[in-house]
Formats: C-alpha cells, structure tokens, sequence
C-alpha cells in the first residue's frame, strides 16, 4: 500500500464523530489512548470512529494498528471503536494533519493526542456540546496532568518559585461551560473538537509549525485555532470534555523544563499580536533577560535557581520569537492571519 491509503475497510456507516489521532513512536502511549476511548460511555444515536495517521512510524505502531483493524474486524460487534489509519512518511505533525484530515469522514473530528487519555463521559461530552451549541464551531475542554505519584515534588510547588507553566501541559478554564470570547484564551490541539466544514474555510496547518518528531517545536494547532477565529469561528468550552496528559518522566528535569521554556515563549510570542507593528527589539525583553540572568547568578538554592533559569530561558525564547515574527513578515508581508487573534 502506498502512503496515504487508508488501511482498513470503510466503516459500516459513516461516523457522526470521528476521534483523530496523530502518532509517532509511541505504540504503547497510543495503546493507552485507545483503550481509553473503548472505555469510555458511547452517546446515544451517535455513530463512532476513530482515524490514526501514524507519521514516519518505525517503531511497532504500524503492526498494532493493523492487528487492532484485524481484530476489530473479526469481531465487529466487540468493545473495540472501529479505527481507519494511514501512515505518513514525512515527519512532521503539520504534514500529517494536512495529509489526513481531508479523509476524514465525520461532521464533527475530535483531536486527542497519543500521549493522552480520556475521561470515561469524554465522547458523550464532546458529542453534547456539539448537539447542544449549534453555533459553535469549535471545542475545546481540560486537559489534566496524569500524575501518578512519581513526579518530582517541585511539579507541585505553589509559592514564589513554582515552576510555570509546567512541562506537561494543562488547559482549565473552570467548571462551567461557556462560550469563549476572541483573546481570552486559545486552546491547542490536544482536546480540541471542530465542525468538519472548518478544514476547508480554515485551510491547512503551517508547516513551518508543529513538531518533527518528538522535538519541542509547536504551536501549528495554536495558529490554526487563532487563524480560525479571525475568520469568525465560534469557540465553546466543554469542561466535561476531560483528558489527561501523560507524564513523561523524561520531562521532568532542568535540563527539559528549560528547553520547552524556551520554545514554547518563542512559539507564543511568534504568534502574538503585541508587536507586529514594531521592527526592533523591545528594550524590555533585553532588560528582562538581563535581570533572571543576574538572578541566576545570586540564586541562593536549587529551588530559585531552577525558577530563575526556566524564567530566563523563556525571556530569550521571546527575542528568538520576536525575530521569527519578523522574518515571517519579511518573507509574506501581505499576510494579514493572526491579527486581532
């Protein structure tokens, strides 16, 4: 088979809600996942699927994928959620999405990511707030920490020094569900639900976003969410629509906190609004930079120290992203998507 073909059968029916998962590497977080949504309470008078792009896979995700459809297949009737995939040789979570989404078959596509797992009433939630909010086009719920006890105990800290954002993401707009209004909050990709009809009017994720891999690159799903609203999409949040990230113990050290810093202020100041307009460097991000750099150096305990280089490392992902802000302007002056985001 070629890349790209999907690589089971049709679905007995076309799904009303197809749960969308890009994965790489990782068979036994995707695993996880898809017992997860087995698991979980099934809407009534709702048809399901799920569709997994596997994107440059040379681990034993492809195999699995595979046995799971046989599995499925043999037994349609059992607890399994029947699954489409295809896989996608070229790395890149941009790439993949653009290459599988137009094959997607439902009204409604749920995103959940492979290092997630959802809450038992997950696929009842997102089907809700789709039914129950006609004008809404886009949903977004929580997404939790998975923690199991093994994290270290700084993960937790909440006075002067703890540590933000944390390495393992977290969205949590409160308890009740709400429409959210353009600039108070963008949620990414990882519990995002959308209306089908939005992959054509919205276009295609950027490339030169998301990750390759497991790098720490991101903010392809952040961009396409604000690119959306500007077109005047509707967003809603379903608190119910729970998932849990998973804690990644190899995330859990300075040496990583550090780095998504980094990336992901250059990633949020890259898409930020506050200085298109400006062709220098702020003075204040060189001033901020300044300070946590001196703060390191006075640092009496570990605790400040690892507080003031995650603070400093992400004052200078904000110069790296004001600079790829305007070399984005340079290369495509006359694109006007963001703005107002």
């Amino acid at each position: 088979m070629t890349p790209g073909e999907v690589r089971s059968r049709d679905y007995s029916a076309e799904p009303d809600l197809e749960i969308h998962i890009c994965t790489h590497d990782r068979e036994a977080l995707l695993s996880r996942v898809l017992q997860s949504l087995d698991a979980c309470d099934r809407p009534a008078d709702c048809r399901l699927g799920i569709f997994v792009v596997a994107n440059a896979c040379k681990d034993g995700t492809a195999a699995f994928l595979a046995e799971r459809v046989r599995t499925h297949d043999a037994n349609p009737t059992g607890t399994t959620l029947p699954l489409r995939w295809i896989e996608d040789p070229v790395p890149g979570k941009s790439h993949a999405l653009n290459l599988s989404l137009p094959l997607t078959l439902a009204p409604v596509i749920a995103f959940v990511d492979d290092d997630h797992r959802v809450s038992p009433g997950y696929l009842d939630a997102v089907w809700h707030a789709a039914q129950a909010n006609p004008e809404a086009d886009l949903f977004c719920g929580r997404i939790l920490p998975d923690w199991d006890g093994t994290e270290p105990a700084w993960a937790h800290e909440q006075g002067e020094y703890r540590i933000y954002p944390l390495p393992v993401p977290r969205f949590d707009l409160g308890p009740d569900a709400r429409a959210v209004e353009p600039g108070t909050a963008t949620p990414g990709g990882g519990n995002l639900a959308i209306r089908r009809k939005l992959i054509d009017q919205v276009g295609p994720f950027r490339l030169d976003f998301g990750p390759r891999g497991h790098d720490l690159g991101g903010a392809e799903d952040i961009e396409w969410v604000k690119r959306a609203i500007f077109g005047g999409a509707h967003l809603h949040y379903a608190p119910d629509m729970l998932q849990y990230h998973y804690v990644d113990p190899a995330r859990m050290t300075l040496r990583y906190i550090v780095s998504k810093a980094y990336e992901r202020s250059a990633s949020t100041t890259r898409l930020s609004p506050a200085h298109r307009s400006r062709t220098r460097l702020p003075p204040h991000m060189i001033r901020k930079a300044g300070t946590y750099a001196i703060k390191v150096l006075l640092s009496w305990s570990m605790q400040q120290r690892r507080f003031y280089l995650t603070r400093l490392a992400a004052a200078l992902g904000e110069i790296k992203g004001f600079r790829m802000q305007k070399r984005d302007a340079a290369r495509n002056p006359t694109d006007r998507e963001g703005r107002n985001a």
